[in-house]
Formats: structure tokens, sequence, C-alpha cells
């Protein structure tokens, strides 16, 4: 968010030949984050019409599309968590991770009402915690004040699969929150110390959506198709900032290293969310 701001990675394993992609008649074989699913299936199709060339991509989550890569049984894997370096060693052949899009992590809640929250980073953090249980927490209603939240508990939601979503909103919560760093960390998968799990960015929004007094983080993209609120969240700077193309843009605007792995989670820019 500003904060879970995601650089989307192909991750290119090179190699002399990709057999698994001849043998079964597929031009290229992918897999990895649902994040980006929505750009790339609509991406992958028009690019089939201009050029003739089949791309089969599976959004299993960026977890498993760095380990199909690794075993060599697709021809790249899609992922929002760049590899580690322990992993770039081991692999059979160099990989390349060449940045293809840029979103937004956001935090979606359904509330009788549909109120447009504001979220401060430690409130944030100490909803994943399970230290703020109620939504009329005093917390909350001072910095919303127009709202009326209800005297509901509070449903935290996250990914029960290996994510990348997970990995950035989590490395946003280590910057923000020394108890967070402390007794959860980052992680593509994380011991949760409250919620629910469910699987992909699309379980996740769905369970969010049917469930009153629920909570969780998904790409904006699946909030936006699933018409979910969602909340604007402070950042650096104290303003409160709604996830959009702009803010999005803005937070983005950094130098990228050789090797283009960088985290850009909690922008220091005025206006980037």
């Amino acid at each position: 968010m500003h904060k879970n701001l995601l650089l989307i990675f192909l991750l290119l394993l090179l190699s002399i030949s990709c057999p698994f992609s001849e043998a079964y008649g597929v031009d290229l074989l992918g897999a990895g984050a649902t994040f980006p699913y929505p750009l790339y299936s609509k991406m992958f199709y028009v690019y089939w019409q201009k050029t003739g060339v089949k791309i089969n991509y599976q959004a299993i989550g960026s977890g498993g599309g760095q380990r199909q890569l690794l075993n060599m049984t697709v021809d790249f894997g899609g992922t929002d968590a760049f590899m580690s370096a322990e992993a770039l060693e081991k692999a059979p052949a160099k990989i390349l991770h060449i940045p293809t899009c840029l979103g937004a992590i956001v935090l979606t809640y359904t509330l009788p009402g549909n109120p447009r929250l504001r979220l401060t980073p430690s409130l944030i953090s100490d909803i994943f915690l399970g230290k703020v249980t109620k939504w009329n927490d005093k917390r909350i209603t001072d910095i919303n004040p127009n709202e009326n939240l209800p005297d509901m508990n509070i449903m935290v939601v996250h990914r029960s699969d290996g994510s990348g979503t997970t990995f950035v909103f989590t490395d946003y919560l280590s910057k923000v929150s020394k108890e967070w760093e402390k007794k959860v960390g980052r992680g593509k998968a994380v011991n949760w110390p409250v919620g629910l799990g469910s699987k992909g960015n699309t379980g996740v929004a769905g369970f969010i959506k049917y469930s009153p007094g629920a909570i969780g983080y998904v790409e904006l993209g699946y909030a936006v198709l699933n018409r979910m609120p969602v909340a604007a969240i402070q950042n650096k700077a104290m303003r409160f900032i709604n996830p959009g193309a702009t803010s999005t843009s803005i937070a983005a605007r950094v130098f990228l290293p050789d090797d283009t792995r960088i985290s850009i989670t909690n922008t220091k820019a005025i206006e980037g969310y």
C-alpha cells in the first residue's frame, strides 16, 4: 500500500532449450503471481492475436511460480517478490528479473454503509497483530469522525498460499512496526497472529466481500472488479492517500539497481501511495 506498492517481475530462466513447452505444443508456459493476472490475461490474449504466439499463464501465486521456474517446468515465472540471492545461486541457469507492471496493494473491507475509511500504519499493524479487534475502537473512530462505525468484530483475512502480495504487505508492516518485524517479519508466507486464510487475490477478495466485518489486502484491480471499498492510507508525509494510477506512479519514481531487485514500499513521496 503506498506502502504496499508492488513492482511485478517476470522471471526468465536462460537455458538452451525449453523441452516442456515443446512437448505440450504450447509456445510459452508461465506461472506465478495472481496480482498481475488481470493485466496478463488481457495482454497475453492481445499478443496472441497480433503474433500467433500462445502464452499460457497459470496464476498460482508467486511462491509456486518461483518453484516451477527453478524446477524448469515453465518458461517464465511471475512474482511480486524478487528472488533471494540464495535462490538465484541455486538456480539451474541464470535468472533475469524483468519488471513488467506496477500496482498497489489495498486494504479492502465489508462494513454496513460502505464507509470510506482512513487508516494509519500503526493501526494497520495492530489490526493484523490482533490488538485492535473492534471496528468502533477509539483509534479508528478518531481518524474517521464522519463515519458511523459499528460495534462489530474485525475479521482479518490473509493469503493462505505462498504469495508475493503477502511478501510486499509484510515487508511494509515490518518497516512501519518494530513489533511486527520482531514477532512476524516478512515473507511470502508468515505465521499470522490472527485471521483466516484464502487462496489468491480472487479468494481473499471473495471472502471479504461476503463476510461482514472483514478486512484484508488485495491488489487494487481485484477490489475494483468486485466493487469493494478501499482505505486511504496515511503515508510518511502524514497525508491520507487514496490508491490509484497517479498516487501509485508517484510512489514508483525510484532508481532501479542493475538487477532491478528492489523494495519500494513505504514511499517518501508526499503525494505517493
